[in-house]
C-alpha cells in the first residue's frame, strides 16, 4: 500500500521532510523553496531539471537548489520509494558557512563527486530521528550534523576542534546548573567556542551522547533526589522543566526502567524498615 508521510515541527521551521513507500504518484514540474535533498530508496525513476533527464535508482542521489524547476517521478508503471529532506538555505548556511553555487545534480552509484552511499545513510539515520520519538533539541542536533556532514567539509573533527577537558568541565557544570532550563545549542557552541556543528560532534564524542540527552540525564538525576526528599510527583515535572507529567514519567522510565511513582514508594518503604 501507497504511504506518503512528512514532517515540520514549528519549532524547527527550517527543516522538512518526507517518506514515501509503494509510490506511483507523479508531479508536474515543480520548485522547492529550500535546498532539497533527495534519495532514492527501492524502484527506479526519471530526474529532470532544466533540459536534463537522467535514470535514477536505489542509493542515488539528488541535490536540487533553492528555486530550481524540476521533477522527479517513477519509471513507468512502477512503484518507487524515496525521501526528500527541505532545508531553508538560510539556516544552512549558517551551519556550514558560505557555500559557493550549487548546481542540481544527480549522484549516482558510477563516478559521483561525493559518495551517494554516505549520503543515503546519512539521510536515513537523519529521518529515523526526525520521524521518531526524539525531541526537538536532539533533532535540532541530528539536522545540524547531517547539514555539516552532507555539505560542509566531510572530515572528523580535529583536535583543535575538540573540546579541551577544562572547556568540557566548564560546559558540564553549566548544564548541570541550569539543567531545567532551556538551553539552546547556539549558546553552548558559543560557550565551547566551536560552530554548532562541531560543538555536536565534539561533545557527543567526549561524553557519548548528545548535549541535550545528557541535560535530559541531569534532570532524571536531580528527579531522584527529589523524589528521595519527599517532593509531590504532581510538582516535579513543572520543576524541572518538562513540557508535562507524561513526558517527565516517559523520560524517567527510559532511564531508571520504574516509573518515579515507583521508585519513590520503593525509598519509603525502606524508610519504613
Amino acid at each position: 500500500m501507497s504511504s506518503h508521510r512528512f514532517w515540520r515541527s514549528p519549532a524547527l521551521p527550517f527543516a522538512e521532510s518526507r517518506c514515501a513507500r509503494d509510490s506511483r504518484a507523479c508531479y508536474a514540474p515543480h520548485t522547492h523553496p529550500g535546498i532539497s535533498i533527495g534519495t532514492v530508496d527501492a524502484g527506479c525513476s526519471v530526474f529532470t531539471c532544466d533540459d536534463r533527464r537522467q535514470a535514477l535508482g536505489r542509493g542515488d542521489v539528488v541535490l536540487v537548489p533553492a528555486g530550481a524547476v524540476h521533477a522527479c517521478n517513477p519509471a513507468p508503471n512502477q512503484a518507487w520509494a524515496y525521501q526528500m529532506l527541505t532545508l531553508d538555505e538560510t539556516w544552512l548556511q549558517e551551519v556550514v558557512g558560505e557555500m559557493g553555487q550549487l548546481d542540481a545534480v544527480a549522484l549516482t552509484q558510477t563516478g559521483a563527486a561525493r559518495s551517494p552511499q554516505s549520503i543515503h545513510a546519512a539521510l536515513t539515520r537523519l529521518n529515523a530521528s526526525l520521524f521518531g520519538c526524539d525531541e526537538n533539541p536532539d533533532k535540532e542536533a541530528a539536522l545540524i550534523h547531517f547539514a555539516g556532514e552532507v555539505f560542509g567539509p566531510l572530515k572528523a573533527v580535529h583536535a583543535g576542534d575538540g573540546l579541551p577537558p577544562a572547556k568540557l568541565a566548564q560546559l558540564k557544570a553549566l548544564i548541570m546548573a541550569r539543567c531545567t532550563e532551556p538551553l539552546p545549542l547556539a549558546l553552548l557552541a558559543h560557550t565551547a567556542g566551536l560552530s554548532r556543528y562541531h560543538f555536536v560532534r565534539a561533545f557527543r564524542r567526549a561524553v557519548g551522547m548528545t548535549p541535550h540527552a545528557w541535560q535530559l540525564d541531569a534532570r532524571i538525576n536531580r528527579a531522584r533526589i527529589l523524589l528521595d526528599q519527599g517532593m509531590p510527583l504532581t510538582e516535579l515535572a513543572l520543576h524541572l522543566g518538562f513540557a508535562d507529567q507524561s513526558h517527565f514519567q516517559r523520560a524517567f522510565k527510559q532511564r531508571v526502567a520504574v516509573t518515579p511513582r515507583q521508585y519513590q514508594r520503593n525509598f519509603l518503604q525502606d524508610l519504613s524498615r
